[in-house]
């Protein structure tokens, strides 16, 4: 595949060149692209089922539009040609076109877009903290580089609603912590150091099979992660922590394969790209509402946790954001800068913040 990206790279170089010997120039044919989309999650998740029932057909929608240019899709999701946490490298290598990566999974090659992940206690509003990356990725020329080092461009970032803890036995307090085994995925692990608990590596293909065995007594999640894993099952606790919404990834796209694309095809797929943004954190949001009172109904006990205690499990585990932006400022990226970025943003949208985790 990276063989077929870079002669068409080179295709591309040879016309321009071309033309700028001044040979005549001819208008610009139909083309039909041959794209394959991979995500590592099933479409039953949202950021995925959006891939295929909006992107996909919005953008052949706009293409057909203009009457030129289309795509024949092969969609490859569910770990079918690339496994989570392997979205990355799938595009990066041209074995996939184009995909939704998961930048949690991806922390050695994508640390600045995690800052959400060692920054908890932040804003429940997914399109708050989808807007701060994005932002920043723009403001921050390293970290919008973490794209293209990786060979890809990117398209549309997700945040995913607020976590909250999912256990097999009722939480009112910190304590009631100590000594449990909790699932928490990358960098979340950090959000139960200092509490008394262990952190248990999963994912959401993970969970179910995991607490039911005894393998670990919950799980820090989301809502409607929890409700397509169906772990609420297994861990009818649910305790409303807000531990806030964190940015989960985006869709990217082979930089060869966009660059072979016409401008105005490039036009379309940022356009849609954009609006995915937009779509995504509203669906996002009324999929938790309802879906958490569907776990209600199906039998879960939801207790909102005291903002006092919220508070105080804040500002009792380190601060790992500090340690994690310090090491990336020794490593040469602007870690603090995008730590400092990510916190101003939250404190202007009025988010409540328990721990300004750039000031300690």
């Amino acid at each position: 595949m990276r063989a077929t990206n870079f002669t068409r790279r080179c295709a591309h170089l040879l016309v321009a060149g071309a033309f700028a010997i001044g040979l005549s120039a001819a208008p610009a044919r139909a083309e039909t692209y041959k794209i394959t989309v991979a995500a590592g999650h099933p479409p039953i998740f949202l950021w995925v089922k959006l891939m295929s029932q909006f992107f996909i057909p919005e953008v052949n929608k706009r293409l057909a539009a203009g009457g030129k240019h289309k795509i024949e899709w092969t969609e490859a999701y569910g770990g079918t040609v690339a496994k989570i946490g392997g979205v990355l490298e799938a595009i990066e290598e041209g074995v996939v076109d184009m995909g939704f990566v998961g930048t949690i999974f991806e922390a050695p090659k994508m640390p600045m877009q995690n800052v959400s992940y060692v920054s908890p206690f932040g804003s429940a509003d997914i399109s708050v903290v989808t807007g701060a990356i994005v932002k920043l990725q723009n403001q921050i020329p390293a970290m919008g580089a973490s794209w293209e080092r990786q060979n890809q461009v990117f398209l549309g970032g997700a945040a995913l609603d607020t976590y909250h803890l999912f256990t097999t036995f009722p939480v009112s307090k910190v304590s009631d912590l100590a000594g449990k085994k909790i699932l928490a995925p990358g960098p979340s692990a950090n959000w139960i150091k200092g509490t008394g608990a262990v952190a248990v590596a999963g994912n959401l293909k993970t969970y179910y099979n995991d607490i039911k065995t005894g393998v670990a007594d919950g799980t820090l999640t989301f809502t409607t992660g929890a409700w397509g894993c169906k772990c609420f099952e297994v861990a009818p606790h649910i305790t409303k922590v807000n531990f806030g919404s964190q940015f989960a990834g985006g869709v990217s796209i082979n930089k060869d394969t966009w660059e072979g694309f016409a401008p105005e095809v490039r036009e379309v797929f940022q356009a849609v790209s954009n609006e995915y943004n937009v779509r995504f954190a509203k669906a996002q949001q009324g999929a938790a509402n309802a879906l958490l009172a569907k776990m209600v109904k199906a039998g879960a006990k939801v207790a909102e946790f005291d903002a006092g205690e919220r508070a105080k499990w804040a500002k009792m585990i380190p601060n790992v954001a500090k340690v994690w932006a310090a090491k990336l400022d020794g490593a040469g990226q602007p870690g603090s800068k995008v730590l400092q970025g990510f916190m101003a943003h939250l404190k202007a949208s009025g988010a409540d913040i328990p721990r300004d985790w750039s000031a300690e």
